[in-house]
């Protein structure tokens, strides 16, 4: 059972480090996405929002389908859809078709992110400690492979739509190989814990838990569409603000990349020492400084030293709001964690899609403002964690790792 609970953490370290490399080739290419299909920031910013769209569509399909049919068939599915969807925005030619090729591309995504972190909470809770921000770690570093990969592309001058075809097909490989080891479906054992939970909440916990999980979600909305504006502006602002070349801005959103994978490489030993909400409110505050130092700094290291901050900071708010999701009601975690990823993915493209339409009155690096008020809106309301069933799981947790 240890060893195929390990293999079953390592296969799911495998997908998270996919998933990222695969939305971490699209968000590095955007600016010669941007320059081949000829629009502007504005209507990039708008035709965003369908990748986000197409995201919550997938998520909201593929979290009941997890619970149904076990992360083995899910997940490996969504891994295959989004490896062979990644090329389809560089082959759009006009706003049309690259609006189509983004929605399915972010529904494809969505499934792939939802079944991977439903899959990530069963396998925590086999383990009986915090570890969902290493997996969540994993997910940068496929960032910050996407970032070298695309930067070296650019200056050897490789074609765009045959790196990325490439791309994706390693991608296929990848998540067909790795399908086995993940862990079976357990139907039998899902309806006993839903029958335990029912019987346990005779006078309405149901509803106090799933309030409880959209509030996680508003949260998730505010976090990931901070995390969302990272991701679509970072170069684009090296690029057009500071006047960086393209293949010095790539490594904007690696920085930040890099800056979330070795923040959530330690938040899992912290979660256990300190808890859920610290690691959400102190992470958003230091987030805002960061962004703040991007919005405002003229030079080119401080816009580095910003996006650094703002991941660092960011790194261990999402993965304690889908931990918190998935544990609430154990029989229903992807269905659960699909709500505040779905919502959460709806503020990832909102994000870029306001701060594309805020460039109609201001400059792109004052734009970045709004997140500033965000991330201090986010440290205030970290609270929200400090409930009864939350803090005794947290608590068992950092026992048992300890």
């Amino acid at each position: 059972m240890e060893r195929s609970l390990r293999a079953a953490r390592v296969a799911t370290y495998v997908y998270f480090v996919l998933c990222g490399t695969l939305m971490g080739a699209w968000v590095v290419h955007i600016p010669a996405v941007e320059e081949r299909v000829g629009i502007g920031h504005a209507t990039l910013g708008g035709l965003l929002v369908l990748l986000g769209l197409g995201a919550f569509a997938g998520m909201r399909m593929a979290g009941p389908l997890t619970d149904r049919l076990g992360a083995r068939v899910v997940v490996p599915a969504g891994g295959v859809l989004c490896g062979a969807t990644l090329v389809l925005p560089c082959l759009a030619r006009d706003p049309w078709t690259l609006a189509g090729a983004l929605f399915v591309f972010g529904a494809c995504n969505g499934c792939l992110d939802v079944s991977m972190n439903a899959h990530a909470v069963h396998v925590e809770k086999a383990y009986g400690r915090p570890v969902m921000s290493g997996f969540h770690a994993t997910f940068s570093v496929g960032g910050v492979l996407a970032s070298l990969v695309a930067a070296s592309a650019e200056s050897a001058g490789l074609d765009l739509v045959a790196s990325m075809a490439a791309t994706g097909a390693v991608g296929i490989a990848i998540a067909l190989a790795s399908a086995r080891a993940l862990l079976p479906a357990d139907p039998a054992g899902a309806d006993a814990r839903a029958a335990d939970e029912a019987e346990a909440s005779p006078t309405g916990k149901r509803r106090d838990t799933g309030g409880r999980v959209w509030l996680l979600a508003v949260l998730a909305l505010m976090v990931m569409l901070c995390e969302g504006a990272a991701n679509d502006w970072s170069a684009l602002h090296l690029k057009d603000v500071l006047g960086a070349p393209a293949s010095t801005a790539a490594f904007a959103y690696g920085t930040f990349a890099a800056a979330m994978t070795i923040g959530r490489l330690v938040t899992d030993r912290l979660v256990a020492r300190f808890g859920s909400p610290a690691i959400l409110r102190h992470g958003s505050a230091m987030a805002a400084v960061g962004i703040t130092l991007v919005a405002l700094g003229p030079w080119m290291w401080a816009a580095f030293a910003g996006w650094a901050l703002f991941g660092l900071g960011l790194s261990g708010c999402v993965p304690q709001l889908f931990s918190a999701a998935g544990h609430a009601a154990p029989a229903a975690a992807g269905a659960n964690v699909s709500r505040v990823a779905g919502l959460g993915y709806v503020g990832m493209l909102a994000g870029p899609a306001v701060i594309g339409w805020l460039t109609h009155l201001v400059a792109l690096n004052h734009a970045f403002v709004l997140l500033t008020l965000l991330c201090v809106t986010t440290a205030v309301a970290a609270g929200v964690l400090r409930t009864g069933p939350e803090r005794t799981r947290r608590s068992e947790m950092a026992r048992v790792g300890h």
